[in-house]
């Protein structure tokens, strides 16, 4: 009888298949998609004998994901170790929402920025010089490289994984909650880094020597709260997606609105 348990090819498969993360790509759950198909021909395996539990399995990682097609083996690894051994949904989602942010971060700065200067300088030299190859150095470089991140980074991930739930099996709720703060501290720097929204409204104060003195409302809302405009513009999208179960599409549009009217109207800027 087939073992429902994974092996390290189960993972290496599911490493390489990073490749299609951004298949399923869109403006809903940007690579929701894509990430439960990199988990379908492990979670099919886990769960061969149930298949409620893999509708379930499948429909619970559809939801909002976003980070480097390079580095999301190490997530989907450790997401699977943890799985294999019965750890809490929560706590699983807490640690793979933790690490898409700063994965992202890590991976985007080394393919675009250090790998892909590297390889096109010296390809690019060498093309220059007539030398076919120039332009094949890069596409291997890149490639190769590239497919030794996400095989190593999802080898990684399960040894991680398996040591972890070894060592601190009892300690896992904490690790998920500290896992949970740090994403939501890495989701309110970036909405008050990237939601743009102030106000150019001012008024003319009379003061006691019979001087006037123009007030900017944005100056006094910076006093009390730096940012407090993107904040709660920002809890706002949340209520609706959390609470009224919005759509992007829906949220997008009402952004639209709200942004011309408002501006039209001279109360944000």
């Amino acid at each position: 009888m087939a073992s429902n348990r994974l092996e390290k090819k189960d993972y290496i498969k599911t490493s390489l298949r990073a490749y299609f993360l951004q298949n399923g790509f869109n403006y809903g759950n940007y690579q929701g998609l894509g990430y439960a198909n990199m988990l379908y021909p492990a979670l099919r395996k886990m769960y061969r004998d149930d298949d409620d539990k893999l509708q379930e399995a499948l429909k619970e990682n559809i939801e909002f994901f976003n980070t480097n097609i390079h580095f999301v083996p190490f997530i989907s690894s450790l997401h699977l170790v943890m799985l294999e051994n019965d750890t809490p949904t929560k706590e699983v989602r807490n640690i793979k929402m933790a690490l898409m942010g700063p994965l992202a971060g890590i991976g985007d700065s080394l393919a675009q920025f250090c790998l892909a200067p590297l390889f096109a300088t010296i390809g690019a030299s060498l093309a220059m010089d007539g030398l076919l190859m120039g332009p094949i150095l890069f596409f291997l470089g890149m490639n190769i490289v590239l497919l030794l991140a996400k095989v190593l980074s999802g080898l990684w991930g399960y040894k991680l994984g398996t040591s972890i739930i070894a060592t601190l099996s009892s300690k896992m709720e904490q690790i998920s909650n500290v896992a949970s703060m740090i994403g939501v501290t890495v989701i309110s720097g970036l909405a008050v880094n990237f939601v743009k929204i102030t106000t150019p409204i001012k008024y003319v104060a009379a003061m006691p020597d019979n001087q006037e003195k123009i007030v900017a409302i944005q100056d006094m809302i910076d006093a009390i709260a730096p940012r407090l405009l993107p904040v709660l513009f920002t809890g706002l999208i949340f209520y609706l997606i959390k609470v009224k179960k919005w759509t992007t599409y829906k949220l997008v549009m009402l952004t639209i609105v709200i942004g011309v009217v408002l501006s039209c109207l001279g109360i944000i800027a």
